[in-house]
């Protein structure tokens, strides 16, 4: 017999609307169960570094390689390790001249984007909050977007942007809540 569609079926390439809304709602589950777990992992890893016990091999047994060593006027380092784009963390470890952790910071924070300054490097920049998630230049205006993912506690997911001029300085910054694709 043929395999013809019989009166009433839609064909089986056609995905059902229920069905499209469950396998949607199976991937969003999924992606929020896969940033839980990134979160919860990097939670461990820092409640198995002590500040002013853990050594660099320590720290780097925790979190792997750095993205960026900073070299400090001191003498210190500060390991950036970058969760970005899909994460909305970054995290600045600094090994003090001894080779212990001096501090551990997560530097996409209100507290930090307050040090922002018109007239900021983007090394400036880049070094107080690691590396964005996106780079995008408008030539026609002569700006540099970069933008930063970010949780304003509990939950509410953002985006900061910073422009930069022509001459690579910050004109402008701004956060704004993330709204869910598709809305």
């Amino acid at each position: 017999m043929g395999m013809g569609i019989r009166q009433g079926q839609q064909p089986s390439s056609a995905p059902k609307p229920e069905r499209h809304s469950r396998r949607w709602l199976g991937w969003l589950a999924g992606a929020a169960s896969v940033l839980a777990l990134l979160s919860a992992c990097d939670q461990q890893r820092i409640d198995a570094l002590e500040e002013g016990l853990a050594t660099e091999a320590d720290v780097r047994a925790q979190f792997g390689e750095p993205a960026t060593i900073w070299p400090e006027r001191d003498g210190s380092r500060t390991l950036e390790y970058n969760r970005q784009p899909q994460g909305h963390k970054n995290y600045m470890i600094t090994i003090g001249t001894d080779g212990k952790m001096s501090a551990l910071r997560q530097v996409l924070a209100p507290q930090v984007f307050a040090q922002l300054q018109t007239g900021m490097s983007q090394e400036q920049v880049r070094r107080l909050l690691g590396q964005p998630a996106r780079r995008m230049d408008f030539e026609r205006q002569g700006e540099t977007v970069w933008d930063w993912n970010w949780i304003d506690p509990p939950s509410r997911e953002m985006e900061l942007s910073v422009t930069f001029g022509a001459d690579g300085r910050l004109l402008r910054w701004g956060s704004v809540e993330r709204m869910p694709k598709g809305r």
